[in-house]
């Protein structure tokens, strides 16, 4: 059997979310709950028609929306930096906390690309070692 996605009672994920009992991509992430994923009421989980398990909280497991389990969708998150530096710190701490294991190596990528370019006055390096630490 393949490891839940999340396993860490200090991930924000609550505590019915599929992705505490399903590996990454092993359920799909809607952008937020609809009638197109129903409750269940015996599992607490929602699904699509055809069985999927569906997340309905993305910024709660750090992955975009996406039919991952159903259609294979890739798995990317995208870096998108705060217009302020001083907002910087907090936006990485917070992204990097939610992130999906699976995503923090492309989120740390970005950052390493991008930062220079956006902010050309902040260190990169002591930025990520804030927001990981």
């Amino acid at each position: 059997m393949v490891d839940a996605f999340v396993t860490s009672d200090e991930h924000p994920a609550y505590g019915i979310c599929p992705s505490r009992r399903f590996p990454l991509g092993g359920f799909d992430v809607a952008e937020r709950p609809s009638r197109e994923y129903p409750f269940n009421p015996a599992d607490g989980h929602r699904y699509t028609a055809a069985g999927v398990p569906v997340c309905v909280h993305p910024e709660k497991v750090g992955v975009p929306p996406g039919r991952y389990a159903t259609d294979g969708a890739p798995l990317f998150s995208e870096l998108r930096l705060p217009t302020a530096s001083a907002d910087l710190d907090r936006y990485l701490r917070d992204l990097m906390h939610s992130a999906a294991p699976g995503m923090l190596e492309q989120l740390i990528d970005q950052a390493v690309e991008q930062i220079p370019h956006v902010f050309p006055e902040v260190d990169v390096v002591q930025a990520l070692r804030r927001a990981l630490g």
